[in-house]
């Protein structure tokens, strides 16, 4: 059964905050034992819901079951588990590199929480991107206050309603609602914001961090380019292009926004992908249960009317129903760069292929336009993927694979520039969230060591500090001399050591026989 989301009174927000900042000051969260235990909490909180949660996504997105496990729950649980199990490894407090000069004082980091952080997370995987951040921030002994997406009202009222059972309530807390009740959540201090969604609402979140200083993580998104070789295993290509394209009715911020391909391979590649079309939607994909919703009408009309603008040939699909909001899985070849596909991220399942002259060609259109928050190569070419590496920029860089990296354990996932900054999952969403606060206990007796800092200045204080002051540097770059004269401090201990052993190696050690 459904759970209808209600939203947050206003005036009650700072409240709601409040309980939040005491529940952070009581010291409870500095408790490893405690944090561990909300942790499992969310771990039980899905497994024991899980169909609930399934019935959630499929209210709201449409989502069968296979991609709600795959691509959102199991990812979620897995989150939280991972903190479990490492977060006494994570907290423990480090000690820096050895220094002759200061590890007298004991230099330490202590991994301490920020406070009390807000996390705003979008509509298109409203577990996985809710679970993520709240798991490294309760791990990392902060308080929480999530705001999800109105635009998938079942999950987040769900996550509201669970996470009170589940979850200690002076530690996380939910605030639903839209504009109003986020404007309002913006207008009060925070230790740390995370925001997922378009860049857009970013401008707005950072000006209003900004007015408090509270530093914040965005993972934004962007047109994410997938650039193709000729010499790539074509059948693998276009069935991991179309699934990642068509996952989720292509709702997804690491989803391949298009793809750019040599224009004399561009029919080879769209033969290969019509052919796997259809090993997807052997039934077509108006009925198929495979083929997920956009997430409401307005979202349906706007990717409706890109699709109606384009000057690309439909090669596949086009067909679309706003009142049901579905757009079918949609392949749209011979695509240019001013074309009304290339205008703005289309969060949804359309994939336009543009053609260019040759892989610098590719570079250069992937330059031209802003940090992509993914970027796929698929070749057999190791020389092509370094190329294509080497010469862009995006939060994430893949070769013959889509999507998953997100997920992959131990990367971080993040955007650069306009697809955003900072980044979270695993041990980075900890990370995320902690301050490294760093610490010295000096004993008395360094002042025998470091005395001429204090007054009365004196130059006989002065040389004494200079020692200490300026270490000595390698050799300036480009300076023959100072190599060769490495080379000759060499050979002259060498020879010293050879006479020494020539001299020496005739006598007999006293004692011997």
């Amino acid at each position: 059964m459904a759970t209808t989301l209600k939203y947050t009174p206003v005036d009650e927000i700072p409240a709601i905050r409040e309980q939040l900042v005491q529940g952070f000051l009581s010291g409870k969260t500095r408790s490893i034992k405690f944090r561990k235990t909300q942790l499992l909490q969310l771990c039980y909180m899905i497994q024991d819901n899980l169909d609930r949660f399934k019935e959630a996504l499929r209210l709201d997105l449409g989502r069968h079951t296979l991609e709600a496990s795959f691509l959102d729950l199991g990812g979620a649980i897995k989150e939280a588990l991972t903190a479990y199990k490492n977060v006494e490894k994570w907290a423990k407090p480090e000690s820096p590199p050895f220094s002759m000069d200061y590890f007298p004082m004991k230099p330490t980091i202590r991994k301490e929480p920020k406070g009390v952080v807000l996390i705003i997370t979008p509509f298109n995987y409203p577990i996985f991107l809710a679970y993520s951040p709240i798991a490294g921030a309760i791990a990392a002994g902060n308080t929480v206050l999530l705001k999800p997406s109105e635009s998938s009202p079942a999950c987040s009222a769900l996550l509201e309603e669970l996470g009170s059972k589940y979850l200690d309530p002076s530690v996380f807390r939910v605030v639903q609602g839209a504009v109003p009740e986020t404007t309002k959540l913006l207008e009060l201090q925070w230790d740390h914001i995370m925001y997922t969604g378009n860049g857009a609402v970013a401008k707005i979140v950072s000006t209003a961090a900004a007015k408090h200083l509270t530093p914040i993580t965005l993972e934004l998104g962007g047109k994410c380019p997938a650039v193709v070789d000729p010499n790539c295993d074509l059948g693998v290509t276009a069935r991991r292009l179309l699934w990642g394209k068509f996952a989720n009715a292509g709702q997804t911020c690491v989803a391949p926004d298009y793809v750019l391909v040599p224009a004399k391979f561009q029919d080879a590649l769209v033969d290969a992908m019509v052919k796997e079309y259809h090993n997807f939607y052997p039934t077509g994909t108006t009925t198929t249960p495979s083929v997920s919703r956009i997430i409401n009408e307005r979202h349906t009309e706007r990717i409706k009317k890109l699709m109606d603008a384009t000057q690309g040939d439909v090669v596949v699909g086009g067909e679309t129903n706003v009142s049901q909001r579905f757009i079918a899985p949609t392949i749209v070849k011979n695509v240019t760069g001013d074309d009304s596909l290339m205008t703005e991220e289309l969060f949804g399942p359309v994939l336009p292929i543009v053609p260019v002259p040759s892989l610098e060609s590719a570079i250069e259109f992937v330059n031209a336009r802003d940090h992509p928050l993914a970027l796929y190569v698929f070749t057999k070419d190791p020389k092509v993927k370094a190329k294509v590496f080497d010469n862009t920029r995006s939060g994430s860089a893949v070769a013959n694979e889509i999507l998953i990296q997100v997920v992959a354990d131990g990367l971080p996932f993040g955007g650069i520039g306009p697809s955003g900054q900072g980044a979270h999952t695993g041990k980075y969403s900890f990370d995320t969230f902690t301050h490294l606060r760093s610490t010295l206990d000096s004993p008395g007796w360094v002042d025998f060591i470091l005395g001429g800092r204090f007054p009365p200045y004196t130059s006989k204080k002065e040389k004494a500090l200079d020692k200490l002051n300026y270490p000595k540097l390698p050799p300036r770059p480009g300076n023959a001399a100072s190599s060769w004269n490495k080379w000759l401090s060499i050979l002259f201990i060498s020879s010293v050591i050879l006479a020494f052993r020539s001299k020496f190696s005739g006598l007999k050690l006293i004692g011997s026989h």
